[in-house]
């Protein structure tokens, strides 16, 4: 790997209203006898970044709507006032807003937009009716994130410097023209690209014009914010501007492609020093925030090497003396996001808890819990307000993100009803919680997406969700791929387990998965199928099984060892072959950590057990029609691994269906892609749980 190149700072930037590009507005949808399709689920505004003014008064938010046409996004800042009313539009650009902070006691709103002059995203701020608009920075490489200081004088902001370079003169000359690498240590590749590039945290004077900024890691070839998904939550200024702590895992190659060691440091702006905060913990360090007096700073933090799953801990140390308080010691669950309350003495964060994602908050002194804001939904983005309140956004598997606002007694009100016209012309679709017994004597929350005009007298083809992650819970969540709401409304029943290896249950039911994949988290796949498809208004012989990532591997070992009880299947971007995929996937210490070791360590009885465990291993007792979908930008489980699975169910003799996106990565992304991914979703699994005979099953025997 080369040196690294700083970023050029360019003058001047235009407004970034002038953008010819066209602007993507509310698609009109037309919804036929209340079903939702495809197209309607693509119509959905996406309410993101709910962020009160430091009065309370205002609420900018984001938000976005994709076209299938253009096949693309875009997303534009609005207000409301704090009562919900008033709703209104700021930016009308062709380019995406974001990352938005209230400076100057909330007389500018700050954000990410992008530039007409450079055709970057670069730092914009605006009066809060959206006049006045000025463009800061003009950043060649673009702004990433950034986050203002208390005292409106400087920006951090992160964007991309160069790690490789083709420098060796004697190699490549003459082949200016050659497009190939050489590669010489790991995570030459990360998710879905080839890594040369990496961000940077670059601090400068906060003004009209932002130059001179001086990068603070400069000279270290290691990512800050970390890759994929690090933003502005990697960065906490102290409130009176002097210091700031960023996150950063400080490894390369190998010793990267192997740990999970994120550290928080401590940056002077005096005397521009780095200190080290966390040297003693070996997992995850992330979120710091904070305390509103200073004397205090809070972020999540995990104890246990290499895994990424393990139970967050909500960390408070003392910046005088360093010391480290974890507050959720004697708690068995944890939280995913903080907000330090405006008083300094209580914390406010959101957190799985039996299916579901409530708003709670700790005393800082006593670690008392109680909980804020609970229901069948999920809330996310928790703001706390001075006066008590918390603004925050709630989803749930029936309706996207909307802003409510969290009261004083625990009453929530509604915001926001950015989808109300969608939602209102939708047949009604109920979600319903069984408590399922499993196969150990355990009771597994299980949530069930019952059909529009359900008629507990008729019975339904039905779904087995299998989730991926592997530890990624199951929630009340909306996601605009694995959607239930729009299975239910093709006419699906929707089981939904929260199977071993999920948050929200406690570390024991967590952490249970790591190195036994196809144990018993695969039998309480089946104690859930059993026990819904023992409903009188479900047909048993109707019932499939779906999934992606770990939800994938778990359709195709479910495949082997299914016992006819399904009569289709489908895998996105599954594993199915393990010992491939501890060697081609980029993220190694998941792999090494979740599968127990490598193939070779032959003396590893929990890494021998799990490759034993490998779908491929169990192709000639496969029975079911299958669909596989892949992208070929995907670098987590690679495309080969879905090829792979249906050469093998096409050589068995199965009927299979293979959809491939060369443009997309372990997600579908581009509007028209998933739309297509969405059409032929549903037509494999009503060929075959809706037709009049279901499909016949490849009897085992013939396999064989």
């Amino acid at each position: 790997m080369g040196a690294a190149a700083l970023p050029a700072l360019m003058a001047g930037c235009a407004s970034g209203s002038g953008d010819s590009e066209k602007i993507i507005e509310k698609p009109e949808i037309t919804i036929e006898n209340g079903v939702m399709t495809p197209e309607v689920l693509e119509a959905f505004g996406h309410v993101g970044e709910a962020t009160p003014s430091p009065d309370g008064n205002l609420i900018a938010f984001t938000l976005g709507y994709e076209s299938i046409e253009e096949n693309k996004s875009n997303s534009e800042i609005y207000t409301i006032k704090a009562d919900g009313s008033d709703m209104t539009r700021l930016t009308k650009t062709a380019g995406s807003e974001g990352n938005l902070q209230w400076i100057e006691n909330g007389s500018r709103l700050a954000y990410i937009g992008k530039d007409d002059k450079t055709g970057k995203p670069q730092i914009f701020t605006m009066k809060p009716d959206g006049s006045d608009r000025k463009c800061h920075t003009s950043v060649d490489t673009g702004v990433e994130s950034f986050v203002i200081s208390p005292d409106n004088s400087k920006v951090i902001y992160s964007t991309q410097i160069t790690t490789y370079n083709q420098n060796d003169s004697t190699l490549f000359a003459g082949l200016d023209k050659t497009s190939g690498r050489v590669v010489d240590d790991l995570m030459y590749k990360h998710w879905d690209e080839w890594v040369s590039a990496i961000p940077h945290p670059f601090l400068a004077d906060f003004g009209d014009n932002v130059t001179e900024a001086v990068d603070i890691m400069e000279g270290e070839p290691y990512e800050c914010p970390m890759k994929p998904f690090g933003g502005a939550e990697s960065f906490a200024w102290s409130p009176d501007s002097k210091k700031l702590v960023y996150v950063s895992r400080k490894l390369k190659g190998m010793d990267y492609a192997f740990s999970t060691d994120s550290n928080l440091y401590l940056y002077d702006l005096e005397t521009k020093q780095t200190e080290n905060l966390t040297p003693d913990i070996p997992g995850y360090d992330t979120d710091p925030v904070f305390s509103p007096d200073g004397k205090s700073l809070a972020w999540l933090s995990m104890k246990t090497p290499k895994f990424e799953s393990d139970k967050k801990r909500l960390m408070v140390m003392d910046m005088a003396t360093k010391t480290k308080r974890d507050l959720t010691e004697q708690w068995d669950y944890w939280p995913e996001a903080i907000a330090w309350a405006p008083k300094g003495d209580k914390i406010v964060f959101n957190g799985y808890y039996e299916g579901t994602m409530p708003v709670f908050s700790i005393d800082v002194n006593t670690c008392k819990i109680d909980t804020l804001a609970q229901g069948v939904c999920d809330y996310v983005g928790v703001r706390p307000q001075a006066d008590g309140r918390v603004i925050a956004m709630r989803h749930s598997m029936l309706e996207p993100n909307e802003i409510v606002e969290i009261g004083l007694k625990g009453e929530v009100k509604q915001l926001t009803e950015v989808n109300k016209d969608i939602l209102n012309q939708l047949g009604d679709v109920k979600v319903e919680k069984h408590m399922v017994p499993t196969t150990d004597g355990k009771m597994m929350t299980c949530w069930v997406v019952l059909p529009p005009d359900f008629d507990a007298n008729k019975q339904y083809p039905a779904i087995l969700y299998c989730q991926g992650g592997p530890q990624q819970a199951v929630s009340q969540f909306w996601s605009y791929r694995w959607n239930f709401r729009i299975m239910a409304a093709q006419g699906y029943v929707v089981i939904a387990p929260n199977r071993r290896g999920l948050p929200g249950f406690g570390e024991e039911w967590n952490r249970q998965i790591s190195g036994d994949y196809g144990g018993q988290n695969m039998r309480d796949y089946l104690s859930a199928t059993d026990y819904i498809a023992g409903q009188p208004y479900v047909d048993a012989k109707r019932v499939g099984a779906i999934g992606a990532s770990y939800g994938g591997f778990s359709v195709y070992w479910l495949a082997g060892h299914h016992e006819g009880r399904f009569a289709a299947l489908v895998a996105h971007a599954g594993i199915f072959n393990i010992e491939a995929q501890y060697l081609e996937t980029e993220e190694m210490w998941f792999a090494d950590f979740d599968m127990g070791g490598a193939p070779w360590e032959k003396d590893n009885a929990t890494a021998q057990a799990t490759f034993a465990t490998s779908p491929h291993k169990f192709v000639d007792k496969w029975t079911a029609p299958i669909l596989i979908t892949v992208g070929e930008l995907d670098y987590r489980i690679l495309a080969s691994q879905g090829m792979m699975a249906f050469n093998a169910a096409k050589m068995h003799g199965l009927e299979t269906e293979m959809l491939v996106f060369p443009d997309e990565n372990h997600w579908v992304l581009k509007p028209q892609n998933a739309v297509l991914w969405q059409r032929v979703f549903f037509r494999f699994l009503d060929k075959y749980l809706k037709a009049e005979t279901p499909a016949p099953q490849k009897p085992e025997e013939e396999a064989k």
